[in-house]
């Protein structure tokens, strides 16, 4: 595929009114990737755990709430300091940093309206690298723009590598790694969809951002990466959900970044209907979870793609699956209910379920024995703060006049739990005082 230069690729934007920064600072990345504090990717970290190291507290009370002006699909990422990041599609605003402790805005910058489709990551000094229509831009933790970056299609993945480089990973199927200094591409970009043939396409030009996202969402046949990539930082692997054009169902494909190159390893297509779940890994690596839309839970080994056991859901997974370090497993889905599971190797049990509990958004674990999940209760949502050992409620939350659904759960340097509506509001819990 054709890979224009820095210097034609910032022409390119600028000629069209984007930023187009040439990186800023020295070629040698000294920027930390994270301090293991905050919810730095949308499922807090590149295993897409949805589990944080701060231990949990059973006691919180409403900071604050505020509305942003438009829609939200993607979980809301923080920074060490508790800076939390958004995005939404407003014609001026489409990124927002509000402060964790006051709710007040720190700043908002324009981006194309397929922004509201990509996730976002946060390193350890606070720059932020998010996904847009056909690029990536990062930002320091004032909004200044410090580059951007042109690939294919809208960004469904944007996590750190364990050599703390920016792995991509786009709705149409295109796999970058970046510099986090400049946005360089550091390796050659692979497409999972198979290298153009400009001999018989000779005006093909990259594919339109907002092409198949109305099928991201339910993980559909005309969205072939629908989720957010897993990494193993450890190993270099990493795992995308990949539906090929015709292909009777998706597939999860596992690719190794070496350092000097990306390599396929194997591919396993057996995701029914598609997959909206974004796949999560076991702490020690060994063992990928994903959803598919048949109302399967999936565990596959991560050596060879071998389907270690299934189980079958009382409803369609969607969004992020929660594992913590002892191996609990908690899926998502808006549809579902919480529910607690145990990988036993070649088995699955189930730990305790709460079918009193509707799910309205993906469940986060933390440290303490101690989970957070939205849930519908009455005619509205609260925020249910759970014991993870037996599922039992500790604490309930109203999110005051929520209705539909929340995008995640994060948590916070601090134990503050953020979660975001779908229809574009903001509710920050803090510890009680």
């Amino acid at each position: 595929m054709w890979r224009p230069s820095r210097k034609r690729a910032a022409a390119a934007l600028a000629a069209v009114g984007a930023l187009a920064l040439a990186g800023c600072g020295t070629d040698y990345d000294d920027i930390t990737v994270g301090t293991g504090k905050g919810w730095t990717a949308a499922y807090h970290d590149g295993h897409n755990s949805g589990t944080g190291p701060v231990t949990g507290s059973r006691e919180l009370e409403l900071s604050w709430q505020r509305p942003v002006g438009g829609p939200i699909a993607q979980p809301i990422t923080l920074g060490p300091d508790s800076q939390l990041f958004v995005t939404t599609r407003l014609q001026n605003c489409s990124i927002f940093s509000f402060q964790m402790a006051t709710g007040r805005k720190r700043f908002c910058n324009a981006l194309g309206p397929s922004a509201i489709s990509a996730p976002s990551s946060v390193d350890g000094m606070t720059n932020v690298y998010v996904g847009d229509d056909s690029r990536v831009i990062s930002f320091n933790y004032l909004g200044q723009p410090r580059w951007a970056t042109p690939v294919a299609g809208t960004p469904a993945s944007v996590q750190f590598t364990g050599d703390g480089k920016l792995l991509i990973v786009t709705r149409s199927g295109q796999v970058d790694v970046l510099s986090r200094q400049t946005g360089d591409r550091t390796v050659p970009t692979v497409q999972l969809l198979g290298e153009p043939d400009f001999l018989v396409h000779a005006g093909l030009s990259w594919p339109d951002a907002s092409q198949g996202l109305d099928d991201c969402a339910t993980g559909g046949p005309q969205c072939p990466v629908a989720t957010t990539s897993a990494v193993d930082a450890d190993s270099g692997r990493f795992y995308v959900t990949l539906w090929q054009p015709g292909r009777p169902a998706a597939a999860v494909v596992a690719l190794r970044y070496t350092g000097e190159k990306l390599v396929r390893e194997w591919s396993a297509e057996l995701l029914l209907g598609g997959s909206a779940t974004s796949p999560a890994l076991s702490a020690d690596g060994a063992t990928l979870y994903v959803g598919d839309n048949n109302n399967r839970l999936i565990a596959l080994d991560t050596a060879d793609g071998r389907t270690k056991w299934v189980h079958r859901l009382d409803w369609t997974p969607r969004g992020g699956i929660s594992v913590s370090d002892d191996g609990l497993i908690i899926p998502s889905g808006d549809d579902g209910y919480l529910l607690g599971l145990r990988d036993n190797g070649d088995a699955v049990e189930t730990v305790w379920e709460r079918k009193d509990l509707a799910l309205r958004g993906s469940a986060a674990q933390t440290a303490g024995d101690t989970g957070y999940a939205v849930a519908a209760i009455g005619d509205g949502l609260n925020l249910v703060t759970f014991d993870t050992q037996t599922g039992a409620t500790v604490d309930s939350d109203v999110l005051p006049g929520a209705k539909g659904a929340t995008t995640g759960t994060s948590v916070g340097a601090k134990g503050e739990v953020v979660v975001a509506t779908r229809i574009g509001e903001i509710f920050a819990f803090a510890p009680e005082k």
